[in-house]
């Protein structure tokens, strides 16, 4: 586990970093200086962005991440890396022109319930372009083992671009308009930047000649849009639905909502970009012994950090509500069922990089399709009855479903679990501490309150995690931050 916590830690840095300045602009800044539906209208369009960008995408960015390592000579490699770089293209351009003329008809579709929409569709499609080219950009540097400037530039990057543009707007240098381009301009120059770190790396060598298992290559990355599209619509769907069912004004109460229980999904999303490639590695090499200890310590210590970070967000939500304009409070079960939801996700470990690498993604494709289009009527029936609590409830009901079969499906097929006996022992000491404190709150001010009962919480836990030895790697963390203190 060096080089996944070596870097893992550099990437929890870097992707709290970007969190931070995410929680300034979601819940002040977006709620301060734009209006409710425009803010609404810029989670609108993001999301929109993430459901459609696999396809541009093409499934690149995970094809160069399970094929790299197979290839051995120099000319095989360049060739494939030459056809990652072009093969985006085959959809980008179809996909643009279908945009080009059925603007009216897509644009009139999406704007039944908010009118608003109709004016930012080709925002839409040029972060989804900038989004794709990322993806692949930031894949190329990760099969380098490099991630951590990628993951700045993934988290920090266009938190720290909207914060200026909304401080720009504030002062009235720019308008409104000038501002929703300037966030398309901020994904285009993060791609672009992306690109040119990448090519530092490993300057590309265009080459033109056969590659080694093409038709397995592009078997792969069209299924593996299938599987892209599948988390991401299973992230993002939930919010392109509510602009279609609701006033688009809610989707802004939703997205904070969502803002706040992603936090605890950071160090997955950190480890994530390390156990990708570490794991096709093993799988292509069969080293499967290497690959099941990967699987149980990434899952154990992901579920001791995001189960801290869960308890600081349940334990706080009611104080933090307090602080932010009061309308948003009224996205509080959204908070908790999602948090929920988040919680789960990281007791999969390298779950995911498992079998986006390995001979059995196209089983977990058809699953994950069957459960895309239950998240869709679950959406459909739950958000006309019970609006933004509706859409959490239904992305709570088939995450939960999905990542189940995704933990039976590689236990059948790898006999590899990722629980241990620090699983049960985490999962009881976050109910007790859950359940123990909700309920109780400091008489102060709101600020005072979070920041005290945090110090309680934080004690309490890395005191029980550390004293029981939960897990070693976690207790190493801890002894070498206490030494240095």
């Amino acid at each position: 586990m060096g080089i996944v916590a070596t870097q893992s830690f550099k990437n929890v840095v870097s992707t709290y970093l970007g969190f931070i300045i995410g929680a300034v602009n979601t819940l002040f800044l977006y709620t301060k200086f734009l209006t409710d539906e425009y803010y609404g209208m810029v989670g609108y369009m993001l999301s929109l962005a993430l459901v459609i960008m696999p396809l541009m995408a093409f499934g690149v960015h995970n094809t160069l991440v399970k094929f790299y390592s197979s290839f051995k000579t120099r000319v095989s490699l360049n060739s494939f890396l030459t056809l990652m770089l072009y093969l985006p293209i085959i959809f980008i351009i179809p996909l643009c022109l279908i945009t080009y003329f059925c603007y009216e008809t897509i644009a009139n579709f999406l704007s039944i319930k908010n009118p608003i929409i109709k004016n930012y569709l080709w925002h839409t499609i040029i972060i989804a372009i900038s989004l794709a080219y990322f993806e692949v950009f930031f894949a190329w540097a990760k099969v380098q083992m490099q991630t951590v400037f990628g993951n700045f530039m993934k988290e920090v990057f266009h938190r720290a671009g909207a914060m200026i543009l909304l401080f720009l707007l504030y002062f009235t240098f720019i308008d409104i308009e000038q501002f929703m381009w300037g966030l398309v301009l901020v994904y285009v120059l993060r791609m672009l930047v992306m690109m040119v770190n990448s090519f530092i790396i490993k300057l590309p060598i265009i080459t033109f000649k056969r590659v080694n298992n093409l038709s397995s290559i592009l078997k792969y990355s069209f299924l593996i849009i299938i599987a892209g599209s599948i988390a991401t619509v299973l992230l993002d769907v939930d919010k392109v639905m509510l602009g279609y069912y609701i006033d688009i004004k809610e989707i802004a109460y939703y997205n904070v909502a969502i803002f706040i229980a992603a936090v605890i999904a950071v160090p997955q999303r950190s480890m994530h970009q390390i156990l990708l490639p570490l794991s096709a590695k093993y799988l292509n090499e069969k080293d499967f012994g290497a690959l099941e200890e990967l699987y149980k310590k990434s899952s154990l210590t992901l579920f001791i950090i995001a189960g801290f970070i869960f308890l600081l967000i349940v334990l706080n939500i009611n104080q933090l509500y307090l602080i932010i304009p009061k309308e948003f409070s009224n996205g509080l079960f959204v908070v908790f069922i999602i948090s929920l939801t988040k919680l789960y996700d990281t007791v999969l470990g390298s779950n995911n990089a498992i079998l986006f690498n390995s001979d059995y993604y196209r089983m977990v494709l058809l699953m994950g399709v069957i459960l895309v289009v239950l998240m869709v009527l679950l959406n459909m029936v739950f958000i006309p009855m019970y609006g933004i609590n509706g859409s959490a409830l239904a992305t709570f009901l088939a995450v939960f479903i999905y990542n189940t079969i995704k933990l039976y499906f590689v236990y059948v097929k790898f006999k590899i679990k990722p629980f241990t006996m620090g699983t049960l022992k985490i999962s009881v000491l976050i109910t007790v501490c859950a359940l123990g404190l909700y309920f109780w709150e400091f008489p102060f001010n709101p600020f005072i309150n979070i920041a005290l009962k945090s110090v309680l919480v934080t004690g309490l836990y890395v005191f029980v995690v550390y004293k029981f030895n939960f897990s070693e790697d976690i207790s190493i963390l801890i002894k070498r931050y206490l030494r240095l203190k």
